[in-house]
């Protein structure tokens, strides 16, 4: 079965996106997370399928806008659009197995089990390599050429995560 995506332009008032910001900030997700989680909740949706599809579109979205924000070296923007898609690949592999993964902490356990499954000590360390991305965001403290080499780790583990989907 092939999910077809598509893309919506939803008109919030800024006083509504910014609560909307504020939750998914405090969640650990992105607006797009949050809004597909309240979708899934209210509606009952409960097919992995589909929630894997979702991450995976974003983590391909946010990979896409990483690069664009390094080549306008915009390095605070990149650093939090790969840890975003880093993150994303990890929550598309919780998805497939039916797990969803709602803090930091239980992503870093999950890629804790993901390195053990694949006997891949590399899962481990690309991971802190999109962590320290996101702490960059935050403290802006990395040098250029280290966002861009962490930027590389993040696609490297997103290709072997990939090779990790059942799909």
């Amino acid at each position: 079965m092939l999910l077809v995506m598509t893309t919506i332009t939803l008109d919030f008032p800024e006083e509504l996106l910014a609560v909307l910001r504020r939750r998914a900030d405090s969640e650990g997700k992105s607006l797009e997370e949050l809004v597909s989680d309240a979708v899934f909740s209210y509606y009952g949706i409960d097919n992995p399928k589909i929630r894997t599809e979702v991450h995976l579109k974003l983590c391909e979205r946010l990979l896409r806008e990483g690069e664009e924000f390094l080549v306008k070296k915009d390095y605070v923007q990149a650093s939090e659009k790969f840890w975003g898609s880093a993150s994303q690949m990890v929550k598309a592999l919780a998805a497939e197995r039916g797990l969803e993964l709602r803090s930091h902490g239980e992503l870093h356990k999950f890629v804790a089990e993901l390195t053990r499954e694949s006997r891949d000590p590399d899962v481990r360390r690309l991971w802190q390599s999109a962590t320290s991305l996101h702490q960059n965001f935050y403290e802006n403290w990395l040098p250029p050429e280290m966002v861009k080499g962490n930027a590389d780790d993040v696609k490297m583990l997103i290709e072997k995560l990939r090779k990790l989907l059942k799909r």
